[in-house]
C-alpha cells in the first residue's frame, strides 16, 4: 500500500488519482496530517507486491512548517518548489502542486501519462472553456502541454473535440433545453465488466411489469412536473432522449411498443434532436423488435459488438458470437436505420493489439455511422478483476517485472487506441466526444467517433453539462444547472443532482419517493 499523506485540505482526490495511475496494482490511501515528518518513513515509493508494507510520501506546504516540500521514503524532493506560494490557494494554485507531485513521480518511473496530471472526467472541457475566453488553438494546445504535463497528441485530440462540439451545441446553449434519460435495467445476461445496474431479464422476468408500471408513474409524474415548470419557463424544450441500461432490446416487442408510445403520449416529441434507443446486445434483437423500434420517431440505435473475436466474447460473458452481431447489423439496416453506433473495448482479457485490428477491421467492413472505443475501466462493481494485457513478457511477482509489465501493458494500450482512431479516419469519421474514468486502463479515454451529421448530441450534452438531465428509472442520476447569469451559458454554473435507486426491487417499492427527489429538485 502507499499512503500519501498532507497537511493541505482539497488535494486528497488529484494525489490519489495520481498516485493510482504510476502504481496501478498498488492499494492507495491518502491521509490530512498537521505537518509532522515522523523519523521512520518508508525507504521508497514503488510497487512492492506486498501488500502488507505500507510506503509512505509525505506533501507538506504550510508555511509555518519547519520542513516544507514533498518527502519520498524520508528523502526531500522539494524543499521550496519555485513558483509555489505558502500557504496555498486551492482555487488558483492547485494544478501546481498537482503538477509538481506528478513530476515528482514521473522521474522516480521514468514514465510520462498520456493525460499528464489531468485527473478529472473531462479533459476537452478546458479547451472548451479556453476558447469561450478567446484563446487561439495554438494558445490551448501550449496551456495543455505546459501547465497540464499531457501529450502533444491528447492536446491535439483536445481541442479538435472541443471545437467540433462547440459547433454542435451552439444551438443549445441558451440554457433551455433539458435530455431525456430512461433506463431499462434488463439484460440477457451480465457482462464481465459491467458495473451499471443489470439483471438478466430470465431471471427477473416476474419483476418486468411491475418495473414498467413504476417507470410509467414516473414519466407521468415528470410529465406534470414539466407542465409546472413550463408555467414559470415556458420555453423548457426536450432536445434529446435516451433509452439506456442494461439492453432495452432485452424486453418483448409488446413492451418495447409500450414504452415508446408512452414516451410519446409524455412528452413532446416533435421537436427532439436526437432519439437513441441503446440496442446493445446482438442477442437481444430480433427484426419484430427493430420494426417496432423504427415505427416510432427513433434516430439513432446503437449495437455492440465489444470485440470481433469469438474467443473473447465467451471470456467475458456475452452469449452471442461474432457473426450473431454482423446478422442484427445487417437487419437493422434492411429495417430502415440510416444512424447505427458500435461499440467496443479495448484492453478486454487475454486480447492483444493484432486481436483489436480483427475487430476494427470487421468494423470498417460493416461501415457503421459512429463508432465509440472504451478503454476498460475494472470497477468495483463487476466481475472483471484483471487489467493486464497479453504481453510479450513473463509476468513474474518481483518488483522489477511488475513495473516492466506495466510499462509494456500501457504502450500495447497506445497502440491499439492508436489503430482505432485510424480505422474511424478510414470510416470517414471525426472524434467528437470524449470522457474518462477511474482506474482507466492505460491513463487513456473512450472517444466517440462518427461521420458527419452523425454525431451523438446526447453524449455531447452529458459531457459538457449545458443542460439539465431528467433520468428515469432504476440508477438515473438527474441533474439540473443553475446558472448565475441564464442568458450566457459561459458564465458559471453550479450542478445539483439527485439519484434513483440502483435496486429493482427498491425503485418498484419507491417510485413515489423517487418522484418526490425530481419534484425538490426542479421544481
Amino acid at each position: 500500500m502507499i499512503h500519501v499523506i498532507t497537511d493541505t485540505d482539497g488535494l486528497s482526490y488529484d494525489l490519489n488519482a495520481i498516485t493510482k495511475e504510476f502504481y496501478p496494482h498498488e492499494e492507495i490511501r491518502v491521509d490530512f496530517c498537521d505537518g509532522e515528518i515522523p523519523p521512520d518513513a518508508a525507504d521508497d515509493i514503488g510497487s512492492s507486491g506486498n501488500e502488507d508494507k505500507e510506503e509512505k510520501v509525505y506533501l507538506i506546504l504550510k508555511e509555518d512548517q519547519n520542513e516544507r516540500g514533498i518527502f519520498i521514503g524520508g528523502k526531500k524532493h522539494l524543499k521550496d518548489p519555485a513558483g509555489l506560494p505558502f500557504g496555498i490557494d486551492i482555487k488558483s494554485d492547485k494544478h501546481k502542486v498537482v503538477n509538481l507531485y506528478y513530476d515528482i513521480l514521473s522521474d522516480i518511473n521514468e514514465k510520462k501519462l498520456p493525460w499528464g496530471s489531468l485527473t478529472g472526467v473531462r479533459p476537452t472541457k478546458i479547451a472548451r472553456m479556453l476558447m469561450d475566453e478567446g484563446k487561439s488553438d495554438d494558445e490551448i494546445i501550449n496551456y495543455y502541454l505546459k501547465e497540464r504535463r499531457v501529450s502533444a497528441d491528447k492536446a491535439e485530440l483536445s481541442v479538435n473535440i472541443a471545437s467540433l462540439e462547440r459547433k454542435l451545441i451552439e444551438p443549445l446553449s441558451d440554457t433551455k433545453g433539458y435530455s431525456l434519460y430512461i433506463d431499462i435495467p434488463f439484460c440477457p445476461t451480465t457482462c464481465a465488466y459491467c458495473s451499471f445496474t443489470s439483471y438478466p431479464i430470465k431471471a427477473y422476468e416476474k419483476y418486468k411489469e411491475d418495473y414498467l408500471d413504476a417507470l410509467f408513474k414516473e414519466m407521468e409524474a415528470v410529465r406534470d412536473m414539466i407542465g409546472e415548470k413550463k408555467k414559470a419557463e415556458p420555453t423548457y424544450r426536450l432536445d434529446t432522449v435516451y433509452i439506456g441500461g442494461g439492453t432495452p432490446t432485452s424486453l418483448e416487442p409488446e413492451d418495447l411498443k409500450r414504452l415508446l408510445t408512452k414516451i410519446e403520449e409524455c412528452f413532446e416529441i416533435d421537436g427532439v434532436k436526437e432519439f437513441t434507443v441503446e440496442a446493445g446486445r446482438p442477442d437481444s434483437i430480433t427484426k419484430d423488435k427493430l420494426n417496432v423500434i423504427k415505427a416510432h420517431p427513433v434516430t439513432r440505435i446503437s449495437i455492440n459488438p465489444q470485440t470481433m473475436n469469438d474467443k473473447t466474447l465467451k471470456l467475458i460473458g456475452r452469449n452471442h458470437s461474432v457473426s450473431d452481431f454482423i446478422n442484427a447489423f445487417h437487419l437493422a439496416r434492411e429495417c430502415g436505420f440510416e444512424n447505427i453506433n458500435t461499440d467496443i473495448i479495448l484492453a478486454l482479457p487475454e486480447e492483444s493489439t493484432e486481436d483489436v485490428i480483427n475487430t476494427l477491421r470487421g468494423i470498417e467492413g460493416l461501415s457503421p455511422d459512429s463508432l465509440t472505443v472504451h478503454t476498460l475501466a475494472i470497477k468495483r462493481a463487476s466481475r472483471l478483476r484483471m487489467d493486464r494485457l497479453k504481453v510479450n513478457i513473463t509476468q513474474s511477482e518481483t518488483d522489477e517485472n511488475i513495473e516492466k509489465t506495466n510499462n509494456e501493458v500501457d504502450i500495447t494500450l497506445q497502440n491499439m487506441m492508436s489503430e482505432a482512431s485510424k480505422a474511424a479516419a478510414n470510416m470517414n469519421m471525426h472524434p467528437y466526444y470524449l470522457y474518462r474514468q477511474k482506474n482507466m486502463s492505460g491513463n487513456l479515454e473512450n472517444t466517440g467517433f462518427a461521420k458527419e451529421g452523425k454525431y451523438g448530441l446526447y453524449n455531447i450534452l452529458i459531457m459538457e453539462e449545458i443542460e439539465d438531465i431528467i433520468a428515469l428509472g432504476a440508477g438515473g442520476i438527474s441533474k439540473r444547472l443553475f446558472f448565475e447569469n441564464p442568458g450566457d451559458p459561459k458564465e458559471s454554473v453550479r450542478i445539483e443532482r439527485c439519484e434513483n435507486v440502483k435496486d429493482l426491487k427498491s425503485y418498484i417499492e419507491r417510485v413515489d419517493e423517487m418522484i418526490g427527489r425530481k419534484r425538490a429538485l426542479f421544481l
